[in-house]
């Protein structure tokens, strides 16, 4: 038994035990971990309540106009047991995109607060002014006679994807004539949801038609672009905006006060003829605003997935996304911790136990507890300050416990705060967090290799079993 006791003095055993306790708490830390998934989801789960009844994140496209037209249909149908075909006169709708249309958007943002979450809704005032004309030579393309044309029975319609954010003051107007705006009759591309004005039109030279409403949202705002040129102008006292979409602005400007930008679309980019049968799909989403990415196509006249310009409110700082990040570098503090104790213990002598690196562990675990409670309420620069604080404190008095020497643990404090701290710069700095951490470990296997470069392993298992 003597012996048995004495083994496990060995460093070897010492280092495995580590490694083993270091191991084991990966499972309070994948609980932390899932913790953070949690808190997010009631997050989002708030911020829709929130936005509940207001509107949601908006994509708004239009005014197309939707022209009816007859086209002779040839059916076969089978009498008396022979095949018979029959010629039989339907309707269809063709969709034609303004030539040439510009939006101007102003975006007033507001926050809005449940309990500790928070949303950023919007009040958007969009106007715009298009012209169409009756491209000829896509009818021809299409095979469509322009006399089967119904020009009276035209209407222009407007893509809105959450009409509860429609305001009261709408306006069309089409060759000077303020036209009746009506709702529903929207377009593919906003799910078949917008409003729609019926005008008549001889289809003669060009129809010029300018549109103005008001429109509540929350977090995002898209625009589909339509017809041969596009231009939108979109202005906001936002100061944190983030472009997404198919297209980014070709000019911009980012403040204190807000942001203004400017998006360039010619019908070239969107791989869109000004004329189809069949109306644009709605854009491939992955997630609440976020669109994948369609390549240009040669559609031919038939419908395809849009494509969108996109802006959106957000948060200068994304508490979870950082939050999870953070929890991904709880291994690396940790290990360091366990490193230094490991070295107190094999170099200078202190003995540690199983149960104090699994306490001091729970303690480092405990951080990213404190960090995810305090954040939700006081910001996430500040709760770090917090949970750092209380963490290094309780683990180096503890430490000098442990080891049996404040001089010991000051170290021990030291190293967290050079932890703690270099976590806080690799959180802010996303794009050199590889290279630091690389670095780090590289000067850290360093110094362990230089400061057991003496150390025989199985030395001390081996001179156990002759004391014994």
């Amino acid at each position: 038994m003597e012996i048995s006791h004495r083994r496990t003095r060995s460093p070897g055993i010492k280092l495995l035990f580590a490694v083993l306790v270091a191991a084991a708490l990966a499972v309070p830390l994948f609980m932390v971990y899932a913790l953070v998934w949690d808190r997010q989801e009631q997050s989002n789960t708030a911020r829709g309540t929130i936005t509940r009844g207001w509107g949601g994140a908006q994509t708004v496209t239009g005014p197309v106009l939707v022209v009816p037209y007859a086209v002779n249909v040839t059916e076969t149908e089978v009498v008396d047991g022979k095949q018979v075909q029959k010629v039989r006169r339907v309707t269809r709708e063709l969709f034609i995109s303004p030539k040439a249309q510009e939006v101007t958007t102003s975006l007033d943002p507001e926050r809005r607060q449940k309990s500790i979450y928070e949303s950023v809704i919007y009040r958007a005032k969009i106007a715009g002014k298009a012209s169409f004309v009756v491209p000829e030579d896509d009818l021809d393309r299409l095979d469509i006679d322009a006399g089967a044309l119904m020009l009276d029975r035209a209407e222009l319609h407007f893509g809105v994807s959450d009409p509860r954010g429609m305001e009261s003051a709408s306006k069309v107007v089409a060759s000077g004539k303020a036209l009746a705006a009506r709702p529903g009759g929207g377009l593919e591309s906003t799910g078949r949801s917008g409003f729609f004005a019926p005008l008549s039109w001889n289809g003669e030279g060009t129809l010029p038609v300018a549109w103005s409403y008001d429109l509540r949202g929350s977090e995002n705002l898209s625009l589909i672009p339509r017809g041969g040129d596009t231009r939108w102008h979109v202005k906001s006292a936002w100061p944190h905006p983030s472009f997404a979409g198919s297209f980014l602005p070709s000019t911009s400007e980012i403040g204190e006060d807000g942001f203004s930008a400017e998006f360039s679309v010619p019908d070239l980019a969107l791989g869109q003829g000004l004329v189809t049968t069949q109306d644009y799909a709605q854009p491939i989403v992955s997630g609440p605003g976020v669109y994948v990415e369609t390549a240009m196509m040669d559609r031919g006249g038939a419908g395809g997935p849009s494509m969108v310009a996109s802006v959106a409110m957000v948060e200068p700082v994304d508490l979870y996304s950082r939050i999870d990040r953070s929890v991904k570098y709880g291994f690396l503090i940790i290990g360091f911790t366990f490193l230094a104790f490991l070295m107190f213990d094999i170099v200078a002598g202190a003995s540690v136990s199983g149960p104090e690196y699994l306490l001091t562990g729970a303690g480092l675990v405990l951080f990213f507890v404190l960090l995810l409670a305090f954040s939700e309420v006081i910001g996430f620069a500040a709760a770090y300050g917090v949970a750092s604080v209380a963490i290094i404190g309780l683990v180096t008095a503890y430490s000098a416990a442990v080891l049996k020497s404040w001089g010991r643990a000051k170290v021990i404090g030291a190293l967290l705060v050079g932890l703690y701290a270099l976590l806080f710069v690799l959180l802010s700095l996303e794009a050199w967090s590889l290279l630091i951490g690389s670095i780090l470990l590289f000067f850290a296997l360093a110094g362990v290799m230089y400061a057991t470069r003496n150390v025989d392993w199985q030395g001390l298992g081996r001179a156990a079993d002759v004391e014994g």
